[in-house]
């Protein structure tokens, strides 16, 4: 399983906040098609959202398997959405970039960086 520094964390959650759930998973739970679907839409975006329609446990579970059998890094899970980043060479090299920072040296708010463009 791939690590995140928490900075890291912190910007990849900024990014994925955007993002809808690109795969579902079921009552059927992690199959294996599902799993390929998911390996596939990694390489293709590196960054994506999961919707799990299953039990709290059951869905941690979920999140530890994908992430170990895919070697990706676990960046969020809120409810019942996923968010997983696996980085890819091939693909346009998606650049995990600090938060900005201003004179407290604390990072802005969303208010502050919306006000910012």
């Amino acid at each position: 399983m791939l690590d995140l520094t928490v900075p890291e964390r912190l910007a990849l959650k900024g990014r994925a906040h955007q993002l809808k759930p690109t795969v579902m998973i079921g009552n059927a739970g992690l199959t294996d098609s599902v799993l390929k679907e998911i390996e596939v839409t990694l390489k293709l975006h590196e960054l994506i959202k999961i919707r799990v329609m299953a039990e709290r446990a059951e869905r941690e579970a979920i999140l530890t398997e994908i992430c170990t059998k895919l070697n990706a890094a676990p960046v969020q899970h809120i409810g019942k959405i996923l968010v997983i980043y696996q980085a890819n060479p091939d693909a346009h090299k998606m650049e995990i970039r600090q938060m900005p920072r201003h004179k407290g040296k604390k990072p802005l708010t969303k208010k502050q960086l919306g006000n910012r463009g």
